[in-house]
């Protein structure tokens, strides 16, 4: 397995070992350079077929993740986002304090990652949660506060204060540079990390202008680089675009979305950010809407931060949540309709190599999760037209770069087997 960068425009490429076979040719150090490269360029490009499964840290069982790991790698998908944050005390933290780890919790994440390699699913693993849902930036304020640091003067300390920001960097540290338990292979040198994402959904509402959550991006995308030079970076932005971005505020879904302290053009642009991130919930962000509404709502949203990351940020971009409530049954817009949507998008921008790099649904469960049921969940392979769109579209975004006299010689083992013209 590779690591996974971006090139010299707005694709993922996977970084095969033979790209490091001639450093000493200077030219052809760049990936997708013309020189040498040229001809394996094709081959190399990625594009994500995904989901989100948040609850690979704290599974029913450990069989529950290696089932989820190999279904969907039989449907094609490649990459899978979870969390690599649990803050605060109980018995599944995997932070029960500042810098004192639950190694049991800990070994969890070592299984994920083993198994995640094991079926080749590649992960983007979340370092902390904007929401107080696993402790999230709340219990990161509350130490500090546990710990005597005078915080009233902050609007939103987590993002402002030096002791937390203190906190959330050795925290960072302990994890990217820890060493997997069962294999050895520390995490700044697993190629089965996609990348790293520095928080879910921030939101900084004390500060509509952006500048706090900006300058926070920019410091932790650094410290994260200057510890592991492998992995991509990415925000986890919901992709509002804020009070700046006048004309762009109209594809925001309501006038709230633009006062929440992040700007979608502004976040992604910082240096240490590699790609793109946006959410996508037309339901939660829309509930006044009428289903034709939603789906244009789901078409403008993602053309226009598609056009945005070619055009101005240069970056790929992917639609790292995409969910919709499984009681959303209309005629036009449900289940089925939001993501053959999207999915239609993604190949779209995908064969035109625009920047749209993907998309990941929320969330895949297998059988027997309720209690961890949060209305947006589904076994897939249960539901046989969603399981069929995955996987049509898992292949289709692969086909791109078949030649079309190696269609891989397919055996009927592969998820793609049929799928191909």
């Amino acid at each position: 397995m590779a690591f996974v960068g971006v090139d010299d425009s707005t694709h993922f490429v996977i970084k095969e070992a033979h790209d490091n076979n001639n450093n000493n040719n200077n030219n052809g150090r760049k990936m997708g350079g013309h020189h040498h490269h040229h001809h394996d360029h094709h081959q190399t490009r990625m594009f994500v077929n995904g989901w989100n499964s948040y609850w690979l840290l704290e599974p029913p069982s450990k069989e529950k993740v290696s089932i989820m790991f190999k279904k969907a790698s039989q449907m094609g998908l490649n990459v899978c986002r979870t969390w690599a944050f649990s803050d605060g005390p109980g018995p599944r933290s995997l932070q029960i304090s500042p810098g004192v780890f639950n190694d049991k919790a800990l070994q969890a994440l070592d299984y994920v990652i083993v198994e995640a390699r094991r079926y080749g699913i590649r992960l983007i693993l979340s370092l902390v949660n904007d929401l107080n849902v696993f402790g999230g930036k709340a219990q990161y304020v509350k130490w500090a506060q546990e710990a005597g640091v005078n915080i009233t003067s902050s609007a939103d300390p987590f993002y402002e204060d030096s002791t937390i920001k203190g906190y959330y960097k050795d925290y960072v540290k302990a994890i990217i540079t820890r060493k997997n338990s069962m294999s050895g292979v520390r995490y700044f040198e697993e190629p089965a990390i996609f990348a790293w994402e520095l928080v879910n959904e921030p939101r900084c509402e004390s500060n509509s202008s952006s500048f706090i959550l900006q300058a926070w991006i920019t410091e932790m995308s650094a410290y994260i680089k200057s510890l592991d030079q492998n992995h991509m970076v990415t925000v986890g932005l919901e992709g509002f675009y804020g009070m700046k971005a006048v004309e762009k505020s109209e594809v925001n879904p309501g006038e709230w979305a633009s006062v929440l302290g992040t700007d979608f053009i502004h976040n992604s642009a910082v240096d240490g950010i590699d790609f793109a991130s946006v959410h996508l919930y037309p339901d939660s962000w829309m509930p006044h809407a009428n289903e034709t509404e939603k789906l244009n709502f789901i078409s403008k949203w993602m053309e226009s931060h598609i056009s945005d990351a070619e055009d101005i940020l240069k970056k790929p971009v992917v639609f790292t949540e995409v969910g919709c409530p499984s009681d959303a049954k209309g005629e036009i817009y449900n289940r089925q309709s939001l993501f053959q949507t999207v999915y239609d998008i993604i190949y779209e921008s995908a064969k035109e190599g625009k920047a749209g790099a993907g998309a990941m649904i929320w969330q895949l469960f297998v059988e027997d999760m309720d209690e961890y049921e949060d209305g947006f969940s589904l076994v897939a392979w249960n539901q046989p037209s969603i399981y069929r769109l995955i996987v049509k579209q898992s292949c289709r975004l692969q086909s791109i770069f078949w030649k079309r006299k190696s269609i891989r010689e397919l055996d009927s083992n592969d998820p793609c087997y049929g799928h191909v013209s």
